[in-house]
């Protein structure tokens, strides 16, 4: 990946943090029901900082909530969870980086999956065949 192309996002929630802040203030922007559609996204992108804090043996709401504000604050979306507990959430001081296309990849595949699921209208099991 690194090899077609170099550019990378600062790991450790911080990037899916930083999309969440850009995807929350386009949603204050919208007036329709879209902004709906916006938040709900902006929540989901959430959902990987927040795996990462829990899995940390940290408090995930507590942790996710103070570097968002701090990525808001700083303006520096290199902050990100801190799953080595070195004191840190700086993703850049720690050198947690992934590729920038395996990252648009794994959002691309995850809300191209949530679309599939939303698409589905009828679930039937096998006993839904004994009644006939």
């Amino acid at each position: 990946n690194l090899v077609q192309d170099d550019r990378v996002v600062y790991g450790g929630g911080a990037a899916e943090i930083a999309c969440a802040i850009a995807t929350s203030k386009e949603a204050d922007k919208i007036s329709s029901l879209e902004q709906y559609a916006f938040r709900a996204f902006s929540e989901a992108l959430e959902s990987i900082p927040l795996a990462l804090a829990e899995n940390s043996g940290l408090s995930p709401i507590h942790t996710l909530t103070e570097v968002k504000a701090r990525q808001i604050q700083e303006n520096n979306p290199a902050l990100g969870i801190d799953c080595m507990l070195k004191g840190t959430n700086d993703m850049k001081g720690q050198h947690v980086i992934e590729t920038l296309r395996s990252k648009k990849q794994q959002i691309v595949l995850a809300t191209q999956l949530v679309k599939m699921i939303l698409k589905i209208d009828d679930i039937r099991s096998p006993n839904d065949n004994m009644g006939l």
